[in-house]
């Protein structure tokens, strides 16, 4: 979770140059969605109360390392970055959490973690690029609205991984106990 962290805060400030995309798109949007990932396979194996700590472990390192990997650590939007990541971070990553443990009983197996990064990442896309690009003359709202698609793309992306980790883990899991 921390490598994720720091990696997409750095990430997010390089546009995505390919395609003509590069006002609507960072590459920090290809690495973040995995955070829901980890998120999702922590919830489903120990449970809300572990994926917590989790979450809290990733905040704390995304707010006191991302700093420094900011591309101008002293100027506004460097500050601002690390403060809307570690907010956006903890409020979607706890609603994440939330919303997979209220699904996780569902009979179709990728309710929980599609519905729950859904709307996880809708809230991180609102809360980070806002605080982050505000009044800055970044284009913040394409960038978000770019964000959002490519966290949409690999939230139906990731339950491919999502389902064959789970099914791996609870394996190896079952055969450590037998």
């Amino acid at each position: 979770m921390m490598l994720i962290v720091l990696a997409s805060n750095y990430l997010v400030q390089f546009p995505f140059q390919y395609f003509q995309l590069s006002h609507i798109l960072t590459w920090g949007a290809f690495t973040y969605p995995i955070a829901f990932l980890v998120t999702d396979i922590a919830n489903r194996l120990y449970g809300f109360s572990f994926t917590r700590k989790i979450i809290f472990i990733g905040f704390v390192w995304g707010v006191g390392v991302s700093y420094f990997f900011t591309l101008s650590p002293i100027d506004l939007i460097g500050i601002r970055i690390v403060v809307g990541s570690g907010i956006a971070f903890l409020i979607a990553q706890t609603m994440d959490a939330k919303i997979f443990d209220k699904l996780r009983n569902s009979k179709k197996w990728f309710v929980p973690p599609f519905i729950s990064s859904l709307f996880s990442s809708a809230a991180d896309t609102v809360l980070f690029f806002s605080i982050a690009f505000y009044g800055t003359g970044v284009p913040w709202v394409t960038l978000g609205l770019g964000d959002f698609s490519v966290k949409l793309l690999l939230a139906i992306t990731m339950l491919v991984p999502f389902r064959l980790i789970i099914a791996r883990l609870v394996l190896v899991k079952r055969s450590s106990i037998s």
